[in-house]
């Protein structure tokens, strides 16, 4: 499989920082979209953090404490293997933040969502915490593949709450799970078979507040590849975003 990737991200027309990070390593297949939060910009130092500590390890060679990790685990199936440490790499990404802060007195209470999309092979392995989001594009149908670590989304998933309503409460952002400030976490991790015409989209809630998965269907479905972060990034602006908007589209060809 070959694969193309593009990446844009807009601080918005409301913060004065933008707390988002992004990442592209086309020839390890590596993808990462980290919303940061702290404030007094210790939300763009999380959410670097993650991202560059989750690629050096993916890219890097196992160390000892992940392979301990993993023979106990009893892996052997070369995706659970990969699963396992991209949640090893949350972990030490969550480490390496919470050392920052204690250094850093400024950047205290910072954290950041993650969500890390690898493609290797015909395989393509995906881990998250936090609200930032994955999505399948297939066979022009739209597939969700993450489920936002929000209070929010466990009172939907308790059935106590609709999705139409969710979308418009103010506290809709309460984290139950974030890299750094939760300390150890949990990612959500799935693999799944890839095939030629996937569009993967990696972004942070900047974009999904104001675009629903309906209207981000209707966009995919007529934008090319090479134009898609751009034109969901604009559309996230013209919809009324008042967060950082960040996106990374794959294409599988």
């Amino acid at each position: 499989m070959e694969l193309e990737a593009y990446a844009r991200t807009d601080v918005g027309p409301v913060r004065e920082h933008n707390e988002d990070a992004w990442m592209i390593d086309l020839e390890s297949g590596v993808f990462v979209v980290a919303d940061g939060m702290g404030g007094h910009a210790a939300g763009e130092v999380a959410s670097a953090l993650a991202t560059e500590t989750v690629h050096e390890i993916l890219v890097g060679a196992p160390d000892p404490e992940e392979t301990r990790l993993v023979r106990d685990h009893g892996l052997e199936d070369s995706a659970d293997v990969l699963r396992e440490r991209l949640r090893y790499a949350m972990n030490q990404a969550s480490i390496r933040i919470r050392r920052e802060s204690e250094t850093r007195p400024e950047t205290r209470g910072m954290g950041t969502t993650l969500v890390v999309l690898v493609v290797d092979g015909d395989h393509a392995h995906l881990a998250h915490v936090g609200d930032s989001r994955a999505y399948l594009w297939r066979a022009g149908r739209l597939v969700r593949l993450t489920r936002d670590h929000t209070v929010v989304q466990q009172e939907i998933d308790n059935g106590n709450l609709s999705p139409e309503l969710a979308r418009l409460l103010p506290n809709k952002h309460i984290l139950t799970q974030s890299v750094g400030f939760h300390g150890p976490v949990e990612p959500d991790t799935t693999t799944r078979m890839v095939e030629p015409g996937d569009v993967f989209v990696l972004c942070s809630d900047g974009m999904t507040d104001p675009i629903d998965d309906e209207a981000l269907a209707k966009i995919i479905a007529g934008t090319p590849i090479d134009m898609l972060a751009h034109v969901l990034v604009d559309e996230a602006l013209k919809a009324g975003t008042e967060d950082n908007v960040t996106v990374v589209a794959v294409g599988v060809t």
